[in-house]
């Protein structure tokens, strides 16, 4: 599970801001609309997402990140798609990682697990992290 924390704070003014500046009066009463004290200029906004990676394996080669991404999205909120690809050819491997919304990752493996995409059965199931060896970085030992 990845936890994600999106903060949102005091950014520069953009350029049409330092063109035609508010004026005191209008951003109190912004913030006061807002709920915050007249005098605050900028207000901190945290958002907190929890994702769950999901292993998308027999896919078939002519599949694209917007297509994987527009069948998971009628399942829920997709985060990301990640199709792998090979580091030599540049080809695509037949599968990929999609991150959705905790809550709606479950639901998209009952319903895409098996199911057809473009001629092939999908395998759909929770990503577990790879175990590293304790040897170089391609898996062999050391010699």
């Amino acid at each position: 599970m990845i936890f994600r924390l999106v903060c949102l704070g005091p950014a520069a003014p953009s350029r049409r801001a330092r063109l035609r500046p508010k004026s005191a009066t209008s951003e109190a009463s912004a913030n006061q609309e807002a709920g915050l004290p007249a005098d605050v200029r900028f207000a901190l906004v945290s958002e907190y997402t929890t994702v769950t990676k999901l292993f998308v394996g027999n896919l078939p080669f002519t599949a694209t990140e917007a297509s994987v991404r527009t069948l998971f999205s009628a399942h829920g909120q997709v985060e990301s798609v990640a199709l792998i690809t090979d580091r030599d050819t540049g080809r695509p491997r037949g599968f990929g990682f999609v991150e959705v919304s905790s809550a709606d990752a479950s639901r998209a493996i009952q319903a895409l697990n098996g199911t057809d995409f473009e001629g092939r059965a999908l395998k759909v199931n929770e990503a577990h992290e790879r175990e590293r060896s304790a040897g170089d970085r391609h898996g062999g030992a050391r010699r």
